[in-house]
């Protein structure tokens, strides 16, 4: 990967290319995951889950387990101590099912046993005496009115329509129109790491939880409610994380551990196997996309209108936010004086679906990509000079009515990305093995295509975005020793390695300790919508320069000098006077401050969709070279080029590793990875048959930052880390449409449909 910044600083600040902290232990195994933990005399815990889509549960027996030796507990909805259900956004989801079951995997009962085998026998033997249900799992038909309810309030979760501009653009026939639907599969996070944890009952009454999470604090309140305890006496800690990418924001062993744990009073290890994390987590939401462009005759956009069906599966999780993004990001960083969107995310008996690396806005950018590049067509317009045409700047409007703001850099990315060569590998030279037997020279052809896209930055409107730190400051013969202390989960993207960039920028200090991300510092909010770094970087700051302030007081009274005439280096604070030793300016007390960051507001779309509903936006724009083998529908990447502007690269080694990452997921997105449903029931719940992209599949990346600094954001930085997924998806299909002239209507792009569409329409 070739990667170009103009990032120039050394060291450890703010800018240095650092590595990640935890990376050589995790690639030499001494990491230490969530599912390496460990308690004398702990016990194991299992779940039961059902095996159908939709039921009616008549009862649940778990006297057959509890006659099993070794079996300790085995708990039902019955035993729920508080609330019966929770949920990120709506307490929508059983912590075990009562009555109903919406969706194969559903929890029904769960056990504690000697050992995990035992465990496993246990769940086995609990008998379940279901009335099985058609299942519903088509969205379009979920939310038609004659569909059967699958909650209370029917089966439409959330429905946003926007109303941007004067109808009278959209009533104009002197207009190029195109049309076109498109459709995304249920993509899953593939994290490495599966859901893991240890629950233990505390002294107090209450029960400790070390859990690989993405969200320390939400999964507390929701732990709470459900164990009908106090929040203070739920402690929870992060253990371990082996990825996340949004599947660990919902809750999944942490209330079933703790029940456990506080029935039996032991310690309770829970650990899903390969199958049933893909059934323990969300996904990315399916969804099927309807929309039409029109441009005047100079390929300027006039109006857009789309209407957009994601479906939700069985439980709302983070749907409604996701729903919002892609209202949001509808017509993608461009120009466009009208709009009528309608977004709409549906309740089904398929698995549920919420946050996943680019969280709405990859569903839309392929859809409205797809029909940027039919307008070039249309138009007799490069698919570049297009997007050039019509790429907002910051005083241009959202469909929500929102500014753009700046920096607005689409254009300038696009610009950048168009004057990166070419690759030159020969034709087909990324064919080998079988693929390479197997095809025939004249069948190759070769592809380029280009998207940009965008994404909000953090939580939106009007949710009460914030982010803790504290830090405290001791002193030894060595110096000055920071412990940064914040509730921010490190997931594998860096946050650990950026936290001690910045206190190593605002404090002169020997060494940095960071203090095990847990439930004893103030809210740092969830580690998704690419905000970490940003607000939890923010709040660091902050609170380094409260402490370096109250050190410099410190260093006044003793030298008694003005604040002015107080300088701090590495071996101690200089004044006109002389250099005092830090262990003799902090004496015994160490210098402590806790500090709040927050950006700036957001607000509540109205009944128009229209409010500024965000605080920042991320872009990036790609341009994906195939191979493709027109006969038998392979496609082979040779090149993906990309420009972003990251804003500051607080880490730019950091900054490679989430553009790789990002990249390689969306190949994934693009040609391989699907969860194949059918009736509900999962076909590939294993790394067996859910197909993922390795080093074989991810080709040469060639990457060019820039820094054009945020006006909002601590240090000028912005979010990284998704919007490498959001536009590589849509410019892989663009590029594997030059190639071919196939539609590429849906991801991931399977090769018999290519087949199909040749053999039916293109022309030899």
């Amino acid at each position: 990967m070739t990667v170009t910044t103009e990032t120039r600083e050394v060291g450890g600040q703010v800018g240095a290319a650092r590595r990640h902290r935890d990376g050589v232990p995790k690639v030499a195994g001494e990491f230490a995951f969530a599912s390496d933990l460990h308690r004398d005399g702990a016990l194991f815990g299992a779940t039961l889950r059902s095996s159908l889509a939709s039921a009616l549960i008549r009862r649940v027996d778990v006297g057959p387990a509890l006659r099993i030796p070794g079996v300790r507990c085995a708990l039902t909805h019955m035993d729920v101590p508080g609330r019966s259900t929770y949920g990120l956004e709506i307490p929508d989801q059983p912590v075990l099912a009562a009555d109903r079951i919406r969706y194969q995997g559903e929890p029904v009962a769960i056990v504690a046993a000697d050992t995990p085998a035992l465990a496993r026998r246990g769940v086995a033997a609990i008998a379940v005496d279901c009335e099985p249900l058609p299942a519903l799992t088509d969205a379009e038909a979920a939310i038609l009115p004659s569909a059967p309810p699958l909650h209370p309030d029917g089966n439409v979760l959330r429905r946003i329509e926007v109303r941007h501009g004067p109808d009278a653009w959209l009533e104009r026939s002197d207009l190029v129109v195109v049309e076109g639907s498109y459709e995304l599969g249920m993509q899953d996070q593939a994290f490495l790491g599966p859901e893991a944890g240890i629950a233990e009952p505390t002294p107090d009454g209450g029960v400790r939880l070390d859990v690989a999470t993405q969200w320390l604090h939400v999964d507390r309140a929701q732990m709470a409610s459900s164990l009908a305890l106090p929040e203070e006496k739920v402690h929870l800690s992060l253990a371990g994380v082996g990825g996340a990418f949004g599947g660990r924001e919902d809750l999944s062993v942490q209330i079933h551990a703790a029940m456990l744990a506080l029935r039996t009073g032991r310690p309770i290890k829970m650990t899903y196997g390969r199958e049933e994390s893909f059934l323990g987590h969300v996904h990315r939401h399916p969804a099927r996309l309807h929309y039409v462009h029109a441009t005047d005759h100079e390929g300027r956009l006039r109006w857009v209108r789309a209407r957009i069906v994601l479906d939700g599966g069985a439980y709302a999780s983070s749907s409604r936010a996701v729903c919002l993004n892609a209202a949001s990001t509808a017509v993608g960083p461009y120009r466009c004086p009208a709009a009528r969107v309608e977004a709409i995310v549906a309740y089904t008996n398929n698995p549920p679906c919420g946050a996943m690396r680019g969280f709405g806005a990859v569903q839309t950018c392929f859809a409205y990509e797809a029909q940027m590049d039919k307008l070039a067509g249309a138009l007799g317009l490069s698919p570049v000079e297009l997007r050039l045409r019509n790429a907002a700047d910051e005083q241009d409007e959202l469909p929500t009515g929102q500014r753009f703001g700046r920096p607005a850099p689409a254009a300038r990315l696009l610009t950048r990305l168009s004057q990166h060569p070419l690759p030159d590998m020969p034709l087909g030279s990324t064919f080998s093995g079988e693929a390479a037997a197997a095809s025939q020279p004249g069948d190759l052809r070769r592809g380029v295509g280009w998207a940009v896209g965008f994404k909000n930055v953090g939580f939106s409107a009007g949710f009460n975005e914030h982010s803790t730190a504290r830090v405290r400051l001791d002193a030894d013969d060595s110096g000055l020793i920071a412990t940064v202390h914040t509730a921010a989960c490190e997931v594998g993207q860096g946050l650990v390695t950026v936290q001690e960039q910045i206190a190593r920028t605002e404090l002169p200090v020997a060494a940095v300790h960071l203090h095990t991300a847990d439930t004893g510092v103030g809210n740092a909010g969830s580690s998704s919508a690419s905000r970490q770094t940003w607000v939890t970087g923010g709040a660091v700051r902050d609170a380094c320069r409260a402490v370096r302030r109250e050190l410099v007081r410190s260093v006044c009274e003793l030298a008694g000098c003005a604040e002015d005439d107080v300088t701090l280096d590495l071996d101690g604070a200089r004044t006109p006077e002389s250099t005092i030793p830090y262990a003799e300016v902090i004496g015994g007390r160490p210098v402590e401050a806790t500090r709040v960051f927050r950006p700036p507001r957001t607000e509540a779309l109205d009944d128009d969709g229209q409010g500024d509903a965000h605080f920042a936006f991320a872009y990036a724009a790609h341009r994906a070279v195939v191979d493709v083998d027109a006969e038998l529908g392979i496609v082979r990447l040779v090149e993906i080029a990309t420009t972003q502007d990251v804003g500051r690269a607080v880490n730019p080694l950091g900054v490679e590793g989430q553009i790789a990452g990002g990249i390689a997921q969306g190949i994934g997105l693009a040609l391989m990875e699907e969860l194949v449903l059918e009736d509900g029931q999962l076909r590939n719940g294993s790394f067996t048959d859910y197909l993922l992209p390795t080093s074989l599949d991810v080709p040469r990346i060639r990457a060019e930052v820039l820094e054009l600094g945020h006006p909002e954001s601590p240090y000028g930085l912005n979010g990284v880390g998704e919007p490498p997924t959001i536009a590589s998806t849509a410019a892989i299909a663009a590029a594997v449409r030059d190639a071919t002239g196939a539609s590429v209507a849906r991801v991931p792009i399977r090769p018999e449909d290519l087949v199909a569409e040749r053999e039916h329409s293109w022309s030899p």
